[in-house]
């Protein structure tokens, strides 16, 4: 199974209507940026072992770790979890950025570091979401 192929599954996985908002978010995303490299996680160790919610991402930067090691990982993440929605921003140096500059403006959502968790799209305003989409996939540094 390809990436498509596994993101279109994870979203066809959620009940309503987790699963027409997270086509809609997967949709914005790509609107923002239509070549990001796309991600799909499901969650998994190499054991089977499940240690986190499924993930899509889009996008990628270099993680340099402080041993000089780097990995490749993605931007923008979304993720269905028991609460709601989360979307990750990611690589951001600043972690009070996205709070200090999203969190009063998106609405009824907890913003942390590199997290906008919210229960619906219905609470929150999109306008303001796509704009930390497109401040996540700019350069930083």
């Amino acid at each position: 199974m390809n990436v498509l192929e596994e993101i279109d599954n994870y979203i066809a996985s959620q009940p309503e209507p987790k699963r027409g908002e997270m086509q809609t978010l997967h949709d914005l995303v790509l609107k923002v940026n239509p070549n990001a490299k796309l991600w799909f996680t499901d969650g998994k160790n190499e054991a089977g072992k499940v240690i986190a919610n499924p993930n899509i991402g889009y996008g990628s930067y270099t993680i340099r770790y402080a041993d000089g090691s780097t990995k490749e990982f993605d931007r923008i993440g979304l993720s269905a979890n028991t609460a709601g929605i989360s979307v990750y921003i990611l690589g951001l140096e600043d972690k009070t950025y996205l709070a200090k500059t999203y969190g009063e403006k998106l609405g009824k959502a907890s913003v942390t570091g590199y997290c906008i968790k919210f229960k619906s799209i219905m609470n929150i305003n999109l306008d303001v979401l796509e704009s930390a989409i497109r401040f996540g996939f700019a350069p930083h540094s």
